[in-house]
């Protein structure tokens, strides 16, 4: 019998716990700068389901987190006009960091250090499984991706551009 890979604990999975939300472990070998592209391999599934969470800033500097699918990039004049905003922007990876508690390559959605509004792209919502960060870089869990909407309050938009 194979011996199951031991994962640490994270923010992440312990909020998902505590909340009693059922998920997936996929761990996979971490290439920096490989994005969703080398996640996707690695783990034999499509990119399009593989949500990247993207900690952004509106033009007062206020945090917000937008879930895409790893195949597509967020336009980010589509979401500032439809959340309400003048201008959206990444935040510098510091200071995504210092919101999110999590490193750059290893964002969960779940257990950040900060409460911050939530967008996720509208088609996420219409796959099966997604598979998102779990709170540590070459760590991605599979949920239901109705989870985003129930329990992080996530907005849906539509502000997807083929990469």
């Amino acid at each position: 019998m194979a011996k199951k890979e031991h994962i640490s604990e994270t923010p992440a999975t312990q909020w998902l716990r505590r909340n009693g939300i059922g998920f997936s472990e996929h761990p996979y070998d971490y290439e920096e700068h490989g994005g969703t592209t080398v996640s996707a391999q690695k783990l034999g599934v499509d990119e399009h389901h593989v949500v990247k969470t993207l900690v952004m800033q509106d033009e007062a500097a206020k945090p917000l987190i937008v879930l895409m699918h790893g195949d597509r990039k967020v336009s980010t004049k589509n979401l500032a006009r439809q959340i309400g905003c003048k201008s959206v922007e990444p935040c510098k990876p510091e200071v995504a960091n210092r919101h999110s508690g999590f490193l750059i390559g290893g964002t969960s959605p779940f257990g950040t250090r900060k409460q911050m509004p939530v967008y996720v792209e509208q088609s996420i919502l219409a796959l099966e499984q997604i598979y998102i960060n779990g709170g540590r870089r070459g760590y991605l869990i599979g949920i239901a991706p109705q989870v985003l909407t129930d329990r992080l309050a996530a907005k849906p938009v539509q502000c997807a551009l083929e990469e």
